[in-house]
This record gives C-alpha cells, sequence and structure tokens, in this order.
C-alpha cells in the first residue's frame, strides 16, 4: 500500500490475529476478508503472495491434517487462482525443507535431510510439496513462480505466546522468570528482522528470478548464547525506563524436542546476487525493538 498498490489480506485467524493488520483498517487501498485458503478464492489480481500455513510447532502439532491441508490445498488454490488471472505467485517457503541440515550454511542446491513421519514432518513435508507443486504449475501451465525460503524471523507483532524462541524467551524475560532451553543449548539459528523479510520478499517478487531464494540472516546463534544475548537486552531496556529488576532470570534446560534441527544457516549468496539484497537490521536492533513493543503491551495488559 505503500508503494500505492491495492491489498486485499485473507487469513482464517487459525494462528493470527486482526490486531496484526487492525492500524490498515479504513485505509482506502486496504481490504480484509475472513476466508480459508482450503477453499477456493475468487477475484482479479496481480500478484500473489501466499503466506498461509500455522510455523509454530505447537500449533503445525497440533492440528498436522490442517497444516498438511493448507500447505497442499491451500496452495493449489492460489496457484489455481494466479493460473486463472495470470498473476505472478509468490510462495512462503521455509528453511525447514532442508530438515537437520547435513550442509552448513544451506544453500538453495541442498535437498535437504527431512523425517517424513516425525511430528514437525506436516510442516517440513507439507512445504516441500506445496514448491514441488508450485514449480508443476510453472512448467506445465506457464504460472509465473518465485518462491522464498524463509529462515527463522521475528519481529513487533509476533504473537508472544505461539511457542517460537524469541518470543518465548522475551516474554520470560520481561516477566522474571526463568529462560527456557532445550537441550544443551548447542544447537544453532540465524535470526532475522521482519523488516528485512518484507523487503526481500518484495525484492523476490519483482525479479526475474524463478528458483528458490533464501531469505534470512547469517548471523549465527546457538541458542545458549541467543538466551543470554536476549536477557542483556531486556535487562538494558528496563534499566533504561527505571524498572527495578528483584534478581536476574535464571537460563534452564530442558529436553530437546524430537527432530529439532542442530543447526541452521542461510547461504544468501544467490539473494544478494540474483536480489540485490541482504539484511540491513542486525539481531540486537531487531531484538531492543521487540522488547520494547512487548514490554508497551504488558505495561497496557495485552501481553
Amino acid at each position: 500500500m505503500l508503494l500505492g498498490h491495492e491489498v486485499t489480506v485473507l487469513d482464517n485467524f487459525f494462528t493470527g490475529s486482526k490486531t496484526t493488520v487492525s492500524h490498515w483498517v479504513g485505509h482506502p487501498n486496504f481490504e480484509m476478508v475472513r476466508h480459508d485458503v482450503v477453499e477456493p478464492f475468487m477475484i482479479e489480481c496481480d500478484q500473489i503472495y501466499h503466506l498461509a500455513c500455522p510455523a509454530s510447532p505447537p500449533h503445525y502439532q497440533f492440528n498436522a491434517v490442517k497444516t498438511i491441508k493448507t500447505s497442499f490445498m491451500g496452495t493449489l488454490n492460489m496457484l489455481g487462482l494466479a493460473k486463472r488471472t495470470k498473476a505472478r505467485f509468490l510462495i512462503s517457503s521455509t528453511s525447514e525443507v532442508y530438515g537437520d541440515p547435513e550442509v552448513h550454511p544451506q544453500n538453495e542446491e541442498y535437498w535437504g535431510h527431512v523425517n517424513p513421519i516425525g511430528p514437525r514432518a506436516c510442516y517440513d513435508e507439507g512445504k516441500r510439496v506445496a514448491e514441488t507443486l508450485t514449480y508443476g504449475f510453472q512448467r506445465q501451465d506457464g504460472v509465473d513462480v518465485r518462491v522464498a525460503r524463509i529462515f527463522n524471523t521475528y519481529g513487533p507483532r509476533m504473537n508472544p505466546y505461539d511457542g517460537r524462541v524469541v518470543s518465548n524467551f522475551i516474554v520470560q524475560a520481561l516477566k522474571g522468570e526463568d529462560m527456557t532451553v532445550y537441550g544443551d543449548g548447542k544447537q544453532t539459528r540465524s535470526f532475522q528482522y521482519v523488516h528485512d523479510l518484507i523487503d526481500g520478499l518484495i525484492c523476490l517478487m519483482n525479479s526475474d528470478e524463478s528458483r528458490p531464494v533464501n531469505i534470512g540472516n547469517g548471523d549465527e546463534f546457538t541458542i545458549g548464547e541467543f538466551a543470554e544475548l536476549v536477557r542483556e537486552i531486556v535487562e538494558k531496556v528496563q534499566d533504561e525506563d527505571g524498572v527495578k529488576r528483584t534478581r536476574r532470570v535464571n537460563i534452564v534446560h530442558k529436553p530437546m524436542p524430537t527432530d529439532d534441527p542442530q543447526m541452521r544457516r542461510p547461504d544468501t549468496t544467490r539473494a544478494k546476487e540474483s536480489l540485490g539484497w541482504q539484511p540491513r537490521w542486525t539481531v540486537r536492533m531487531g531484538l531492543e525493538e521487540m522488547v520494547r513493543y512487548y514490554k508497551a503491551k504488558m505495561a497496557e495488559g495485552s501481553l
């Protein structure tokens, strides 16, 4: 909308909330429609950003069949819409297609190491088949497609209780609760701020790159290191605002979930060379923004 486009958003609010887009309500170029993409939707459009699917492990494991249906049927319906309207189609795939990788960092040529029947398979394999379907429509019907493999992303308006590591750590630290690390904390992740992700998706949509593209931040942390960084930033924000702490929160360890990847870092060479895109936000910068947002929500009683 800031670029002058008319935007129609479809959401069934299975995991999302209207508050994430409430600031756009009333804008003349914005329309919000409650709809589940597992059912067809008719509209005239030029570009389709297919972002629908639960991405938090507690959510997608809670309803595995729904997750698979969204990845397959939702993608099928949106590709059908793209075929009819001749719209360019972008699917939000995921770094989870690489599974527990044996190659590090992961580039787009890596086929992955995924457990097809484990508790995470509904999401991992759902996204893999969605990519297959996307390229099937490209080859068979000439649909103009883009595939974004998104790595761990965080930012304000993220559901604080969706079970993801960034929101978990921040909420626990702000509330003075022990921060929970699963396993020994040596597993690694790379985190990108939401502004960088959005810039990357727009760059990809408007590029000529039809191959899969990793969208992520190459700065890699062990989960133990990341927990310490979040604790440090929360304490910094609290000190600046004059918040008195009764104690320093502890970092505690619990058993590792099944099939949790041991390392994850994107090779973003293709994004840099083909899109001219690279992250602009450091992890520290993004975390400070998110901590302040959650702290404000806590002060008003909505967190």
